[in-house]
């Protein structure tokens, strides 16, 4: 072989080694990230607090480290309802909570929280993330500085605690009771004061008299709450958040800023806590229940058909109303009633008609 060809291979193998070391060295290290992300639940709640907490972990890990979530309960950094505040300021990137408490600034946040006769867990995901639902968020939050994402979800709600029975809506007129949202309003309709409290200030207004009747989650938040020793009437279904959406809201700016990587491995994190919590949810209510009622005392009612109607009439006339604060709320009104409508009709004759079968044969 001629020298030269030798000298010319061996200067193309050591050219395919050093070609190899580069495709295979490891990307430069960007640059470690300090995030503070505020929350509107208390530390170490459970499911609320506990899936907020999760995610802030699962980002930290996911990153190896390099996204360092600084998690600040409600009240350590800033009280639960200034979290949409301290991030549309930039003071922090990230909150975790329900869109509802923002109804005071916008009516069209109650939709991606949940409304009355709104929609289930499975319904909501279809909406956001097929219905449209996602486009209208963004332009909703975008409008306050936000960039919004599912990150947890309770599934349908118990309808309150109660000191006495509920046999008619006339039962409701001049009762106190604690339900933030539009099912805050309906209750307004209906003659109630519906009055807005975050989760930790709860109990001590039951305990006292300042309210008369709460809704909260369901049996596991519910008995962690321990709301049995001032009401022990625990009504169902609650018309108010048949599938209530939590979720994470950014400082759209600092989102932006971010490289897709990132954000793909935030919404990994977010959609993943969205499925964990659920779940969490459907395993730990039913023992809770059992336990309230066979060892707290507690009266476990349902809502009477007629009382389900009357609900039903206000909840028109409030949708009617928050129609009409802007095009944008009507049309995130018109898309969630769109999505129901075809979603809803599905579930009829599938999950629904499934369940009720099971259940009949089985007698559950």
């Amino acid at each position: 072989m001629d020298r030269r060809d030798v000298i010319k291979k061996g200067l193309i193998g050591v050219g395919g080694v050093a070609a190899a070391s580069v495709i295979s060295a490891p990307a430069i290290a960007r640059e470690r990230m300090e995030v503070n992300m505020v929350s509107t639940w208390g530390r170490d709640f459970p499911g609320l607090g506990t899936g907020a907490q999760r995610f802030a972990k699962r980002v930290t890990d996911m990153s190896d480290g390099r996204i360092q979530i600084n998690y600040y309960a409600s009240g350590e950094r800033v009280k639960a309802f200034d979290s949409f505040d301290e991030v549309a300021s930039g003071n922090a990137q990230i909150y975790h909570g329900a869109e509802y408490y923002w109804k005071g600034k916008n009516p069209g946040f109650a939709y991606f929280t949940s409304v009355p006769f709104g929609l289930t867990y499975t319904e909501m995901n279809a909406w956001i993330r097929f219905g449209g639902g996602q486009e209208l968020w963004d332009k909703l939050s975008g409008e306050y500085g936000i960039k919004g994402l599912m990150c947890g979800n309770t599934g349908v709600q118990m309808g309150g605690w109660f000191r006495k029975e509920i046999n008619s809506a006339d039962d409701l007129k001049g009762l106190k009771m604690r339900m933030p949202g539009l099912g805050g309003d309906v209750l307004a309709k209906l003659g109630g004061s519906p009055v807005s409290l975050p989760g930790t200030q709860i109990y001590e207004n039951l305990i006292s008299g300042s309210i008369d009747a709460t809704e909260w989650v369901g049996p596991w938040n519910d008995q962690f709450m321990k709301f049995y020793e001032a009401a022990k009437y625990y009504y169902y279904p609650g018309m108010h958040e048949p599938g209530a959406m939590l979720s994470i809201g950014m400082n759209k700016s600092w989102w932006e800023g971010l490289t897709k990587a990132d954000q793909l491995m935030i919404n990994a994190a977010a959609s993943m806590e969205n499925d964990v919590m659920m779940s969490e949810y459907n395993a730990k209510n039913g023992a809770a229940l059992r336990q309230l009622v066979d060892e707290q005392g507690v009266k476990l009612r349902a809502f009477s058909d007629d009382i389900y109607d009357s609900f039903g009439e206000a909840a028109e006339e409030v949708f009617a109303e928050t129609r009409e604060h802007s095009p944008l709320v009507a049309k995130i009104h018109d898309s969630f009633v769109h999505s129901r409508k075809e979603v809803g009709s599905w579930a009829r004759i599938s999950d629904q008609a499934y369940v009720s079968q099971r259940n009949r044969v089985l007698g559950l």
